[in-house]
């Protein structure tokens, strides 16, 4: 099943969700959001995309494989808290910046951890979600089977 309406929202929807998404991932370390949430809403849009214009089509749009993100996210993660130890502190020490950026505030090791989370939530929840998608995916046209 194609839905016009769904193909054509879903591609003004996209951005806006994976903007949100981001705003999410930055604000997370100061106020309530991060990296886990922002990772769960860049997701969604994701998956929203693969419905709307098919399993193919998303795995196209987001360019490498889940299971990748993963990898990165959890190494990210691991690096965020080794910072701590190279300047002889505790592991997973907050280390921050000294220069604020406008919109995001003073650069730090929490964030870097964050970006981690973000990386890991979006490739667990796709790496799931398309498995999920392809079993019920039609091999021929890379749609949705119809029932």
């Amino acid at each position: 099943m194609h839905s016009m309406i769904l193909s054509t929202a879903t591609r003004y929807l996209l951005p806006l969700l994976l903007m949100f998404s981001i705003f999410l991932l930055l604000r997370g370390h100061n106020e309530p959001g991060g990296g886990f949430t922002g990772g769960l809403v860049a997701a969604a849009a994701l998956v929203l995309y693969g419905l709307a214009l098919g399993l193919r089509s998303a795995r196209q749009l987001l360019g490498i494989d889940p299971r990748m993100l993963i990898y990165v996210g959890l190494l990210t993660a691991v690096v965020s808290g080794l910072l701590g130890l190279l300047s002889g502190q505790v592991f997973m020490t907050g280390l921050w910046s000294t220069q604020t950026l406008p919109v995001i505030g003073k650069l730090g090791t929490p964030l870097l951890f964050d970006v981690g989370v973000y990386l890991v939530v979006i490739g667990v929840t796709l790496t799931i979600i398309f498995a999920l998608m392809e079993n019920e995916t039609d091999s021929k046209t890379g749609s949705l089977k119809e029932e």
